[in-house]
């Protein structure tokens, strides 16, 4: 018995995942109309590393996804269209034509190979084959408008996308459609548990939050936070299935520890309560990184309770998400 646990004491601990985190965004601030655009597009921010900015300098890149099959291909929703971005980033092919514009999110179909979506002003597209055709998949919806979208991590083609007039939800791809809840306001991010599929939220402009513990067939006003503010992003804590971020302008980075029952503002260290986006560092339990509008990236190492500038200053980083590091090219 003693010669077995030497054994298990003498074999490698097991290494924790180590992640990319991306970011898209501009750098805004003092920038004069028809002066060189400063810096802008894609920033990446490597495991122990410092923040790079990657391929082309972009104006307006809303929101991004990874291909969970491989993650070294990252998709971009772009002013002009859905980009490829690969090899560390700099790699980038435009994968739609010029009669498609102003997309707003992308979503990568983990149970669907090939299956890319995304949602612009005009409605939404899919496709089937990598990118390479494209159809459309907003049909039923009356106001095509659609500024956040997500895919049902358990089944393909099961889809959550947040409009003008609500949540609606596909269960056939985006053939069809029907109203789940949030009607008649703006839904601004919609973000799955990774912890429990069948628990949603969404955040809206002036409506707070919503959720859903029903797989997102219905949601009902949380109650509890951004009534009457702008709600921009949403973040699960991978370490904890009880604590959720969520960022807006107003009430800059709250955190519930108890599944979204109450909230409280954490805010120490930032120099504003304009807040974009926030993510939780998979590989470091208590790490969450935050961006405040015009003026840098911050993190915390507390979950949020104080706050250090990062990097990006004069940025407004608009999307971030940690992407899991591969040796692909």
């Amino acid at each position: 018995m003693r010669s077995w646990w030497l054994v298990l004491a003498l074999l490698p601990l097991p290494v924790r995942g180590q992640y990319t985190l991306y970011t898209c965004g501009s750098r805004t601030k003092d920038y004069v109309v028809g002066a060189k655009l400063p810096a802008s597009g894609i920033f990446l921010k490597p495991a122990g590393g410092q923040w790079r900015h990657a391929g082309f300098n972009h104006p307006f890149i809303s929101a991004f996804d990874f291909d969970p099959r491989d993650p070294s291909i990252v998709y971009a929703a772009a002013g002009n269209g859905l980009l490829r971005i690969s090899d560390g980033g700099e790699r980038w092919q435009i994968l739609t034509g010029s009669d498609v514009t102003e997309l707003l999110d992308v979503a990568i179909d983990a149970n669907d190979s090939g299956a890319i979506y995304f949602s612009h002003t005009a409605g939404i597209k899919v496709s089937h084959d990598h990118g390479a055709t494209w159809q459309d998949a907003a049909s039923g919806l009356r106001r095509k408008y659609i500024a956040a979208l997500r895919i049902d991590s358990r089944r393909a083609g099961v889809l959550l996308a947040g409009g003008e007039q609500g949540i609606f939800r596909s269960q056939d791809g985006g053939k069809s459609w029907r109203l789940a809840g949030a009607a008649g306001i703006q839904v601004l991010h919609i973000e799955e548990s990774p912890h429990d599929p069948c628990f949603w939220l969404a955040a809206t402009q002036g409506g707070g939050l919503f959720d859903s513990t029903d797989c997102g067939v219905s949601f009902e006003s949380n109650d509890n936070l951004g009534v009457g503010r702008n709600l921009y992003d949403i973040a699960f804590d991978p370490a904890s299935p009880n604590r959720i971020a969520v960022a807006g302008w107003g009430p800059g980075v709250a955190v519930s520890e108890d599944r979204g029952k109450t909230w409280q503002l954490r805010n120490t260290g930032l120099p504003s309560t304009n807040v974009w986006s926030v993510a939780f560092d998979p590989a470091q339990p208590g790490r969450i990184y935050t961006s405040v509008h015009e003026d840098a990236i911050y993190v915390s190492v507390d979950n949020g309770r104080t706050w250090s500038k990062d990097g990006l200053p004069g940025s407004s980083i608009f999307r971030m998400k940690f992407v899991p590091w591969t040796s692909h090219p």
